[in-house]
């Protein structure tokens, strides 16, 4: 596909992506009654079941990234040019917002409006860490052995990974930087925005490096088609 067409995949992509997270995330407040764990339970589900959907439909467009974080893990493998990849981020961006806009005026919302919903601190941080080092290394392993199975491999990890740690797993910048303008159930204050970004950062950088060393065969193995490591070219939330 051509970069514009790509890009409009990116852009388009990420929109339901968020309209999928900010927009289950209203629905589920309001029909939870208040049971936060019923509405995150809910706010999870329905956000890995439409960005395994989204992965299938523009994988073969675009890579289906909608995540900053998983197009620098392809800049930094040198699958994706930079000037590529930093167009990829900014129609991320664009889209992420796009995409929240949406979701607000699906539930009859002014368009943006800065979250009041505090996430700070070191455990949440290091949680960004883990959860966007985890989803790289989901992406990763399963391009590797089964990219068939990557959509579902990648939506399972994102439902598990909004329990296992103490931030919810945003693990995607641009996701951070849109849920920041909604003072909804998926919100984070800007704030706090910063903190998030940079550890989700530092763990797709780390998850690259070592899943280069970790899936490169040694030359002795005698298995050529197997020396590089596995593409980048899935997502996230």
């Amino acid at each position: 596909m051509n970069l514009t067409r790509r890009l409009f995949a990116e852009w388009l992509g990420t929109a339901f992506l968020l309209a999928t997270v900010v927009g289950s995330g209203i629905m589920a407040e309001r029909l939870s009654g208040g049971n936060v764990a019923i509405a995150l339970l809910a706010n999870a589900i329905a956000t890995g079941a439409v960005l395994c959907a989204l992965i299938m439909t523009f994988a073969e467009i675009s890579g289906a990234h909608f995540n900053p974080a998983v197009t620098f893990a392809a800049a930094l493998q040198r699958q994706l040019p930079s000037k590529e990849a930093l167009l990829y981020v900014l129609v991320q961006i664009i889209g992420a917002f796009c995409g929240v806009a949406a979701a607000h005026g699906m539930f009859g919302q002014q368009v943006f409006f800065a979250s009041q919903h505090m996430r700070t601190g070191p455990a949440q941080w290091w949680s960004e860490f883990i959860a966007t080092f985890g989803l790289l290394a989901v992406i990763f392993g399963c391009s590797r052995s089964r990219p068939n199975a990557v959509p579902f491999a990648v939506a399972s990890y994102i439902v598990g990974a909004y329990w296992f740690t103490s931030s919810t797993s945003f693990a995607n910048p641009a996701v951070t930087l849109a849920r920041a303008a909604t003072n909804t159930f998926a919100g984070i204050r800007p704030m706090d925005a910063p903190g998030f970004i940079a550890a989700q950062l530092v763990g797709a950088a780390a998850a690259t490096f070592v899943f280069t060393w970790l899936l490169k065969e040694s030359p002795t193995q005698g298995h050529p088609e197997c020396s590089q490591t596995a593409p980048v070219h899935k997502p996230a939330d």
